[in-house]
């Protein structure tokens, strides 16, 4: 067995996921993040998909790509947590112009980004989720369908409406 790290619980924690988790956590975050809109729930997100991986990691350590496999349970995490959700929340008017993701984008003014994630936030979640995994994550259509679990045509429309609509809001023509 491995060298450990640290506990969970009563169990060890293998130095491998700590290590993957340690390199790979940030990313895994601000994935999270721009698919929830707000931080805590980012957290309670990556902190779902991590505690499924850890009794699992030795067979997900010898998948191809541990990253990908990770990133889908992130995904599946925030669908999870959305479907649980959803009837729960109540829309509001209110725009939070707060904490702004770096990515794409970043030489646009601060208000400009703003007003970029405020429409984000306005998108369905799978077209939000395919929006983020193209131009944020900068994921190919073959590999977001492959996360998503779709045929990679609907990542293809999901992008493309998800686009439009953001287009429309900023006030820029279809290019």
């Amino acid at each position: 067995m491995e060298a450990t790290l640290g506990e969970v619980g009563s169990r060890a924690v293998p130095a491998a996921f700590d290590d993957w988790v340690a390199a790979r956590g940030p990313a895994l975050l601000r994935l999270a993040y721009v698919l929830t809109g707000n931080a805590a729930d980012a957290e309670d997100v990556v902190q779902d998909a991590l505690s499924r991986a850890l009794p699992r990691w030795e067979r997900i350590s010898r998948v191809e790509d541990v990253d990908a496999y990770v990133r889908r349970m992130v995904i599946n995490a925030h669908t999870s947590w959305w479907r649980k959700f959803r009837r729960r929340e109540s829309p509001t008017a209110e725009v939070r112009t707060g904490e702004v993701v770096d990515g794409p984008g970043e030489g646009m003014p601060v208000d400009e980004r703003a007003r970029l994630w405020a429409a984000c936030q306005e998108l369905p979640v799978d077209q939000r989720t395919a929006v983020v995994l193209r131009y944020y994550e900068q994921l190919e259509y073959d590999e977001i369908a492959a996360l998503t679990g779709v045929r990679e045509g609907t990542v293809r429309s999901r992008v493309s409406r998800g686009i439009a609509v953001l287009r429309a809001q900023m006030g820029e023509r279809d290019e």
